[in-house]
């Protein structure tokens, strides 16, 4: 039997793993669109990628559930995540996917997402009784590279945009980045153009201070050590602060899988959105 370089065999298994990750959202994605039901696409910008997809519920003036997906800065679109709709609607909740260009769009430029992310999360403020929601039970959650954007759309200082300090009443974000120095530093360098003015503003962890939002941070233990580091720093750099904030650890799930839990009420993300929320799958 031929023997594999280490890193070639990590390699092997962590495509395996994403191919396995695609296959099971491949499978859910048309049930979970038939039970949540088509969304409304609505504009929150003037270019065609910056629209929200929006999964309204039948509950009146419901609480909102804003997601930003991930995907290594350079990959997802809304429409992607339609899977992890059903849960909020079913739940009594509006649930609505961020669109915005990625990173080989912007042309290396961390900053334009952000600033799309920033503006979808006000338009959605601004505009929810229009689409039947409380304006003032707004919440934010994401995955992966969705949850440095959130934590960087979690330091606005919405009151410069005439906002309210805490439009977001609370978030939930799984294995996010919330310090640039490490990642300007791996292989994502070679596609984001960092300068240290990115890494300075857009490191949710160095500007605890703008944080008026109650946070829920989760990661895997078989996600790799960075990711599980960040997510642990991060989590104490908050509680040192006297921010609220929850740090929850998934036994055995790797960077994929704590993911998905963001659509399945009963697993790690799913329920510490829905009770973060006060609500319940009954």
């Amino acid at each position: 039997m031929r023997d594999h370089h280490p890193i070639q065999v990590k390699l092997t298994r962590r495509g395996l793993v994403a191919g396995a990750a695609v296959q099971r959202q491949t499978r859910d994605f048309a049930a979970a669109l038939m039970a949540a039901g088509k969304p409304e696409r609505v504009a929150y910008g003037p270019t065609d990628i910056e629209k929200v997809d929006i999964y309204r519920t039948r509950r009146p003036n419901a609480p909102t559930m804003i997601f930003i997906h991930g995907g290594a800065w350079r990959g997802g679109r809304s429409a992607d995540f339609a899977l992890y709709a059903e849960v909020f609607v079913k739940a009594g909740a509006n649930f609505i996917a961020v669109d915005f260009n990625n990173v080989i769009e912007t042309g290396g430029d961390l900053f334009a997402m952000v600033d799309q992310c920033r503006r979808a999360v006000a338009f959605v403020h601004r505009n929810a009784a229009r689409f039947g929601a409380n304006a003032n039970e707004t919440y934010l959650c994401s995955r992966s590279s969705g949850s440095h954007l959130a934590g960087c759309v979690v330091i606005t200082e919405w009151e410069k945009r005439e906002l309210p300090r805490d439009i977001l009443k609370g978030a939930v974000l799984g294995s996010g980045m919330y310090d640039l120095k490490a990642v300007r530093l791996s292989k994502r360098g070679n596609y984001v153009k960092f300068t240290d003015e990115m890494e300075e503003a857009l490191s949710a962890q160095r500007h605890i201070d703008k944080i008026h939002t109650p946070l829920v941070l989760a990661h895997g233990t078989l996600e790799t050590p960075e990711f599980q580091r960040q997510t642990r720093d991060f989590a104490a750099a908050l509680m040192a602060a006297g921010k609220p904030v929850q740090l929850i650890v998934g036994k055995g799930y790797n960077h994929y899988e704590i993911g998905e839990t963001l659509g399945n009420p009963y697993a790690i993300m799913g329920r510490a959105a829905l009770e973060m929320m006060k609500l319940t799958t009954a």
